[in-house]
């Protein structure tokens, strides 16, 4: 009895450690973007604004160009999303399905693009932008943020696509379906855990990006929300208040699509890494 009751308290302590340590400082961000200047700035730590103020977030809303760094952002972000998924479904079933010459080393060269540094490719690419007289533009950034998650997308969904027995399609294609309406009326709903999460790693990592923005976009205009972070800058140095209401504000999109797509997101994950 004593043996059971620690084999079931000490995984639940360390559960409470760890989700302790990496919601700290979320709620630090959060707690910290409605309290007072003083209490940002003073030494005695402030754990509860009991006095708090919006006035941070009034200031980050205020910023110059927000509405169109919105805009931006979810333009690139959802087209690059919507892009990489309609190619990997291509792509991986292409791999799944299909025999072809080069089909092992096609897979190999997927998995070392999903673990390329794109940091350090940024002067190439900024390279290529600017001799396509493509800077201060959305399309390349949309078109980059694909190929980031692009090779992660077509692992993952080329897992699913392997798990569906081939009998299901052959049953639907004695039917009468063609090969392209077997995959849509047949597989296609079968990949749904597979697209929520490669839709949430897309969204997240588009969302997020900041090197290429940095280099590429210059004007403000084609700017997106990562750069408005680093706008809360005074004569007396960094404005922390705004910039933990910014930072607040800029993770909501995240959470949203995180909670509507998790349950399936964590299933996906899990399944499409280890089935094919």
């Amino acid at each position: 009895m004593r043996r059971s009751l620690a084999g079931r308290t000490w995984p639940n302590a360390v559960a409470v450690v760890l989700f302790a340590f990496f919601a700290f400082p979320v709620y630090w961000m959060v707690a910290t973007s409605f309290k007072q200047d003083n209490d940002i700035i003073s030494r005695t730590p402030v754990f509860l604004p009991l006095h708090g103020t919006v006035a941070h977030f009034t200031k980050a809303l205020d910023a110059d160009g927000f509405w169109t760094l919105v805009r931006n952002s979810f333009t690139v972000t959802i087209s690059a999303v919507l892009a990489s998924l309609f190619i990997a479904l291509l792509a991986s079933f292409a791999i799944a399905r299909m025999k072809f010459k080069g089909r092992k080393a096609f897979v190999v060269v997927v998995m070392l693009a999903q673990m390329a540094p794109w940091e350090v490719m940024v002067i190439a690419i900024y390279m290529i932008v600017r001799d396509a007289d493509l800077l201060n533009r959305l399309v390349p950034l949309t078109l980059f943020y694909m190929m980031m998650v692009l090779p992660f997308t077509i692992w993952t969904l080329r897992g699913f696509i392997a798990a569906v027995p081939r009998e299901l399609e052959e049953s639907a294609m004695v039917d009468g379906c063609t090969r392209v309406q077997a995959f849509v009326r047949v597989i296609f709903p079968l990949l749904a855990p597979g697209l929520m999460a490669t839709s949430l790693f897309g969204f997240i990592t588009a969302w997020n990006e900041f090197p290429l923005i940095l280099v590429l976009n210059k004007e403000a205009e084609a700017q997106t929300l990562p750069l408005w972070l680093t706008q809360f800058q005074t004569n007396f140095g960094s404005d922390w208040g705004a910039t933990m209401a910014a930072s607040s504000l800029f993770a909501v999109p995240v959470m949203i699509v995180f909670f509507f797509l998790q349950r399936k997101a964590v299933g996906g994950l899990t399944s499409g890494a280890v089935k094919g």
